[in-house]
């Protein structure tokens, strides 16, 4: 039987690609329309999209120093990037997820500063070394909408028991008083979730090749950008800093013992077969941390509320607590924070690191006993009140907090890598190139 949802997005593509043609220019012979590269859902990737893309990322990798795969791979794996990113951002805007401009603007200046720069500077680098500063701003946007996409779907799936915690904690890992870091880098060999035991061979011995070769001195950057399909791999594979708890349980075994440019055999978790290296090791030692005791109140945009309607909300409801009322009370009534909600807002003693960036500036800059006036994050429009501050040593409560977010940490990687691969198989795509 033919599935009337894909029946119903290709209704539309007719007109779009109607519209495409008649907004491009006919009258010179060097003039061209622009072609579509490929179709997701009711929309459309276009030639000159995966070109400025291609080339964005090109820069990026050679500035590196990373040898790029040959045109034809490399043009693909963008066009994988811009097919899942479009995929997310479409469920993005149906989830009403929203990127507000005072927001990104806030976003862009925390990128220039930590760059050393100005918001003027660092428009003024992007454009000398080429690129497009809207673009970049609205890459960023892109960016920014795809990450709450991906927490507000992937975070239900996670359920973490009380007895892994208590694993964790007794585990001679849990317990080091400061666990080191790793800059890591992946390559991921897929596999699909029905192979038969003759693929599953086919794709090891692919993954011992490429270890392998890798061995014998292959780029790790080059070589992730030409066959991996992991979502870092337009990054050469980095993944940035992990804890080796914070993998997959025998990835993290492994890498726990590598010495910094060593590599893990390959080994098989979820969709498939995995290489990582050890870029670089960093340990840290136990110290005392400022703590603060705050409560919240979290006033979300949804389906029947809008931004705005929001923003209005958390600014009454500031005027009542100026006015006497009590917050815990109004915690429980409005919080769309329904973990902390219904504990009048309470969010137990909270540190650095914890919390969003904006969460945390706030906590920062309101007194103890204050209310701050309603703030924006992510999440939506916040009013937080700090109850008390402390200075304290890593004490049993803490480390269960530790524990707690670095299963949080792993779990989330491996549920975004499914809950990637079921939003492509649920989506209409046609490859064109």
């Amino acid at each position: 039987m033919t599935n009337p949802i894909k029946r119903s997005r290709l209704a539309v593509l007719p007109l779009l690609l109607t519209l495409l043609a008649t907004t491009q220019p006919t009258q010179a012979a060097e003039q061209f329309l622009d072609r579509v590269v490929a179709i997701v859902d009711n929309d459309i990737i276009v030639h000159t999209e995966l070109t400025r893309r291609s080339a964005s990322i090109r820069q990026q990798l050679l500035e590196r120093g990373t040898q790029l795969p040959d045109p034809a791979t490399f043009a693909q794996q963008v066009l994988d990037k811009l097919i899942i990113d479009r995929i997310q951002q479409h469920l993005a805007s149906a989830s009403g997820i929203e990127v507000s401009d005072d927001e990104l603007n806030s976003t862009l200046d925390r990128i220039a500063k930590s760059n050393a720069l100005s918001l003027t500077e660092f428009k003024q680098q992007l454009e000398a070394e080429g690129q497009n500063y809207l673009e970049v701003r609205e890459q960023i946007r892109s960016e920014i909408q795809i990450t709450r996409v991906q927490e507000r779907r992937v975070n239900p799936r996670i359920h973490i028991s009380e007895l892994e915690i208590n694993n964790l904690l007794a585990s001679e890992q849990g317990r080091k008083d400061a666990e080191p870091q790793l800059r890591i880098s992946h390559i991921m060999i897929p596999l699909a979730d029905n192979a038969n035991t003759e693929q599953a061979a086919a794709t090891r011995l692919l993954a011992e090749q490429i270890h392998q070769q890798l061995l014998d001195g292959a780029d790790f950057a080059a070589t992730a950008l030409a066959v991996s399909k992991g979502q870092d791999a337009l990054k050469g594979g980095d993944i940035g800093w992990r804890k080796p708890s914070e993998l997959p349980e025998d990835a993290g075994k492994a890498v726990a013992k590598l010495a910094a440019g060593e590599l893990t055999e390959p080994f098989r978790v979820g969709g498939g077969f995995h290489i990582l290296k050890v870029m670089e090791r960093r340990g840290g030692q136990m110290q005392l941390l400022d703590q603060t005791q705050v409560r919240h109140i979290l006033i979300s945009p949804n389906e029947i509320r809008s931004p705005a309607e929001a923003e209005i909300l958390s600014r009454e409801l500031f005027r009542r607590l100026s006015a006497g009322e009590e917050f815990a009370q109004l915690a429980k009534q409005y919080s769309d924070d329904t973990g902390s909600g219904s504990n009048g807002g309470d969010l137990g003693w909270t540190m650095d690191g914890q919390m969003v960036p904006e969460f945390e500036q706030t906590v920062h800059a309101t007194a103890t006993g204050d209310i701050s006036p309603p703030f924006q994050s992510q999440f939506g429009w916040h009013l937080l009140q700090v109850t008390d501050r402390r200075q304290q040593d890593f004490g049993e409560q803490i480390l269960r907090n530790q524990a707690k977010e670095t299963i949080r940490k792993r779990k989330f990687t491996e549920n975004l890598s499914s809950w990637l691969r079921e939003i492509r198989a649920e989506a209409y795509i046609e490859i064109k190139l």
